[in-house]
């Protein structure tokens, strides 16, 4: 079984089966889990969606001590969320790891935050001089060790609901002519005002922008923050925003429902 296509757990469960490198990354997304989700028990919802947006996460073997291993925890993600990750909330991160790392019988020393370095070819002197922008390191998300985060047509997506709405949006796609076609952006990030936002979906159609997320088990309980964002977002140009849940993405007949009812508001 390839290591990025295998769930943290299930490296986790079989060490044997995976190298040093995938235990590490997996122990690494099972801290990073684990916290985040703690952080926003705790009241700390802004920091653990910070820690979602995590790019890559990894763990760097320092010394043993006292029988002891001892790491430092490594998390990648793009510069706009690096510039949100002040003195206190580094803090809140690392103590809330330290806490998961006891439990897992290591420990934790340092929390080294690192920006995703752009990708360059060789022109990339011209591309400069012109005025040109570097490309960023990615259109959204990287690929993480479990759970396991499926890939079509070279776009990424974290889960397999957001897989199967993307199918079903593309077939929707291949059956419309050319001149009346729409654009599918999974997992786009973009500013809006001080706020950074990754829906899963951005959707672009006869001349109108829309918004689908697919909420997951845990969602509940985010109705006033869920009200706020999709207020930033309409005040930005996007007309309607529609969630699917999970529960309703198993049967690929409801997907296609709520796709052929989301492209009927949008254009509507």
């Amino acid at each position: 079984m390839a290591a990025a296509s295998a769930p943290f757990q299930e490296i986790l469960k079989n060490p044997d089966s995976y190298s040093q490198e995938d235990f590490n990354r997996a122990r690494a997304e099972k801290v990073l889990a684990v916290s985040a989700t703690l952080l926003h028990q705790r009241g700390h919802e802004d920091i653990a969606a910070l820690l979602a947006q995590a790019e890559a996460c990894d763990l760097d073997y320092q010394e043993q001590d006292w029988g002891k291993d001892w790491f430092d925890i490594l998390l990648d993600f793009d510069n706009p969320q690096i510039e949100r990750f002040s003195e206190e909330v580094q803090q809140r991160v690392l103590t809330a790891m330290q806490e998961v790392c006891d439990r897992e019988d290591f420990g934790l020393q340092h929390l080294r935050v690192r920006a995703i370095l752009p990708e360059v070819d060789q022109n990339w002197r011209e591309e400069l001089a012109s005025g040109g922008k570097a490309r960023p390191s990615n259109h959204a998300r990287k690929v993480r060790v479990g759970p396991a985060h499926p890939q079509a047509d070279g776009l990424h997506f974290t889960n397999e609901w957001e897989w199967r709405v993307f199918a079903v949006l593309r077939d929707r796609q291949l059956a419309l002519p050319d001149n009346d076609t729409l654009g599918i952006l999974p997992l786009s990030a973009m500013r809006v005002r001080d706020h950074i936002f990754e829906p899963d979906f951005l959707i672009t159609y006869r001349g109108y922008a829309g918004v689908i997320e697919v909420d997951g088990p845990h969602h509940k309980g985010r109705g006033s923050d869920d009200k706020s964002r999709e207020r930033l977002l309409r005040h930005a140009g996007v007309k309607y925003i529609d969630r699917i849940d999970v529960r309703d993405a198993s049967s690929k007949e409801e997907v296609e429902k709520f796709v052929t009812d989301f492209l009927r508001h949008l254009v509507g």
